[in-house]
């Protein structure tokens, strides 16, 4: 007779083979961002075509670049040489990063609303992933991918336009060094990415009032975002004759770099220079702590809303 073997340690009734892999803490979290990104392909299909049409546009324009570097290079004040040679990337910055805030303001009002409204609400809730895991990831879309989508859009839009205009002050016989020794690409790279950290801290509120109301609306999201804070200025100017909730309101939507990216705050000297940055006042600022505050508030809303919310 055979001896009794081990095997049943080995079948699949074993404790150590049942018991499931444990999951990470931040998976869900990963995958839900993946399909956030999967469902809205606008957040990086925008900002690329948008710098397609920048980067078509500037092609279009290379045909008088060999004279404004000239004239550049001629100008008494180096100032106004980098001012003029580095419009176009100026511009291409501008228009970019205006993509991704047009693109966050729709995300952020569909974002809770369209998934009640075509009832997949009642899918994605029936997966092991919480509400407020599902939240982090809609709100992580404006907030944190779509400044990172932004930022390798615009090197890459500004790399290639530098390419193009070498390439045409050569065959110019212009010294394209005129070009390089004029052009702060390096100062608005480093910049950029301080711009967008301004725009995410001092933007967090309005998105999360927009997701907020994209989570209790139930039609027409975009007229409940805009409707309240509109009808409350014109409210206090009519009983009050005072303008300043519509002064605050004016405020949290341009004061963050008039704040960020002027030397003593309120736009009043525009900065030149790196150094001239003051991040530890701009964090500092009573106006961003307060909205941060109401964004965060705004997010637990959303989270306490889903876990109650039906399809519409």
């Amino acid at each position: 007779m055979s001896t009794p073997s081990n095997a049943m340690s080995e079948t699949p009734f074993a404790p150590d083979a049942a018991a499931p892999a444990a999951l990470s803490a931040t998976r869900p979290f990963y995958w839900s961002v993946r399909r956030e990104l999967w469902e809205n392909r606008s957040v990086y299909v925008a900002p690329l075509a948008v710098a397609g049409v920048a980067l078509f546009g500037f092609l279009i324009g290379t045909h008088g670049l060999p004279r404004t570097v000239s004239a550049a290079a001629e100008l008494g004040a180096p100032r106004k040489a980098v001012i003029l040679l580095a419009l176009p990337y100026d511009f291409a910055v501008a228009v970019i990063v205006l993509t991704g805030l047009i693109v966050a303001v729709f995300y952020s009002l569909g974002a809770l609303h369209g998934e009640r409204r075509d009832r997949t609400i009642l899918f994605w809730k029936s997966l092991p992933v919480s509400d407020l895991t599902t939240v982090l990831s809609k709100a992580s879309i404006p907030l944190l991918v779509l400044p990172l989508v932004v930022f390798p859009i615009v090197v890459a839009a500004h790399l290639v336009m530098l390419l193009v205009s070498t390439a045409i002050l050569l065959l110019n016989g212009v010294d394209p060094a005129l070009l390089w020794s004029h052009l702060p690409l390096i100062r608005i790279w480093l910049t950029l990415p301080y711009g967008l950290i301004v725009l995410v801290l001092w933007y967090a509120p309005i998105c999360g009032w927009l997701l907020l109301v994209s989570s209790w609306a139930r039609r027409a999201p975009a007229l409940w975002a805009l409707a309240p804070p509109l009808g409350l200025c014109l409210f206090e100017f009519l009983a009050f004759h005072t303008r300043y909730l519509w002064s605050l309101l004016i405020y949290r939507l341009n004061g963050g770099f008039a704040e960020a990216f002027s030397a003593g705050g309120q736009g009043k000297v525009p900065i030149s220079r790196l150094n001239q940055l003051d991040p530890l006042r701009f964090l500092s600022l009573p106006g961003l702590w307060a909205g941060l505050v109401f964004g965060a508030a705004a997010f637990a809303a959303c989270v306490w809303l889903r876990r109650r919310n039906d399809p519409i």
